[in-house]
């Protein structure tokens, strides 16, 4: 083995650990928030706004935290935000007003951040026939959601909820080290401090349409997979009555599947092309999300001489089941949206990666208030999956118009080429 092939390997292996550390500090009021909101006596509203706060502020820094990326390399910006977050995480004990708590969730979110960071140190690293699966093997990072589910219940138990957030903060700052030591710089930046590019050049592909068309789709697949993976375990809670130990674990079965198949996804997306991958993720999803929308229904029908009584709900297995799937699904799309941004825009993964990135956390941020305020104003438990088919619905239309679009530029295309061939 080369001494280059296994920096690659390192520096691709210690940047998918540290990325799980800090999603799973990301995602950390999932479950500390259903202890919070029970102490503060919180409304559906109010609670979706806690759960939303870490996700904000990680949404917001991902394109300059990609844009960073591109000029001062990945490694060098991902090393920072991970030191301020860890540092953060362990003064969290002083928080002692719902006030507090927002402000404390919104530094925090800047783990979040650490993804458009990440996704150009892996990018910087690898030629371009693997390009999907590198980052579907970085994206699985989101696996860090599943550790939350899994170990933050119990070490609530263990320790109490107020020194959680400080055993976060000592890992996060052991990753941050860790991956400093082992990682190597990228290519583009082990022999200058800096890429000089201008500003305007590192933004100009903002401007394009198809970047946000891509930020649109990523804003369901993560969008969406981020604010499940919050709003779930309370979901469990009240509408199956598990306590919060076992709703974090039944979560886990959407959050691992979503997480661990990234990887596969990618692999998919170089082989079979990322936008088929894409259009086949929507059309699994949104027949999941037509299930899982209807909520409990009691219907009489007046017969002849009697009157029948149905009643109709989604049994918590075909639930999970129908979870399992779409967090499969989405672990693909994730992946695959992120190969299209190579294909597109190979020079400059950071910027259009860190917006995409934006639009995607966004996604999660705007979806949980729909999810609190639907909750409050309809009193209908199903309402988040009928908020996410709508969303899936939209993608579908402008994914379908943008490959007609694009079929007939081909088609105009090779007509003009046959045409100048014939002169």
């Amino acid at each position: 083995m080369t001494q280059a092939l296994r920096q690659q390997r390192l520096s691709l292996t210690f940047s998918t650990v540290a990325f799980a550390v800090c999603f799973a500090a990301w995602t950390l009021f999932s479950i500390l928030g259903v202890e919070i909101r029970r102490e503060l006596e919180l409304n559906y509203t109010q609670f979706a706004l806690l759960l939303v706060a870490p996700i904000l502020t990680g949404s917001l820094a991902r394109l300059p935290a990609g844009i960073l990326a591109d000029i001062y390399g990945g490694r060098r910006v991902m090393f920072a935000l991970m030191m301020i977050v860890g540092t953060v995480l362990l003064f969290f004990p002083y928080a002692n007003s719902y006030a507090y708590y927002l402000v404390f969730g919104m530094v925090i979110g800047l783990a979040g951040a650490t993804y458009a960071a990440g996704i150009t140190f892996v990018s910087a690293w690898h030629d371009k026939n693997r390009q999907g699966t590198a980052m579907g093997i970085f994206g699985a990072g989101d696996l860090g959601a599943a550790i939350t589910n899994l170990v933050a219940p119990i070490a609530i138990i263990s320790v109490g909820s107020t020194m959680v957030p400080v055993l976060y903060g000592v890992a996060m700052l052991v990753a941050a080290f860790g991956f400093l030591l082992i990682s190597s710089e990228d290519p583009q930046h082990q022999k200058q401090r800096k890429i000089d590019r201008p500003l305007a050049e590192e933004l100009k592909p903002l401007g394009e349409l198809r970047v946000w068309r891509f930020g649109l789709y990523y804003f369901f697949v993560f969008g969406g997979f981020l604010a499940l993976t919050l709003w779930l375990p309370q979901y469990y809670v009240e509408q199956y009555g598990l306590d919060l130990k076992s709703a974090s674990f039944a979560t886990l079965l959407f959050t691992v599947p979503a997480a661990l198949v990234r990887a596969l996804g990618g692999w998919f997306a170089d082989t079979f092309g990322a936008r088929t991958i894409n259009w086949v993720v929507f059309w699994i999803c949104i027949v999941c999300l037509f299930f899982l929308s209807y909520p409990p229904t009691t219907m009489t029908i007046h017969g002849i001489d009697r009157d029948l009584s149905l009643h109709i709900y989604t049994p918590m297995w075909l639930f999970t089941g129908l979870l399992f799937v779409m967090g499969v699904a989405m672990g693909f799309g994730k992946a695959s949206v992120y190969r299209l941004i190579y294909d597109y825009y190979p020079n400059h993964v950071g910027a259009v990666g860190g917006a995409v990135g934006l639009i995607g956390a966004l996604g999660g941020v705007v979806l949980l208030i729909l999810f609190g305020l639907a909750n409050d104003l309809t009193r209908i438990s199903t309402s988040c999956f009928m908020l996410l088919y709508g969303v899936l619905a939209g993608c579908m239309i402008f994914m379908h118009y943008a490959i007609k679009r694009d079929q007939f530029r081909d088609r105009l295309a090779q007509a003009q080429a046959d045409e100048f061939l014939s002169l």
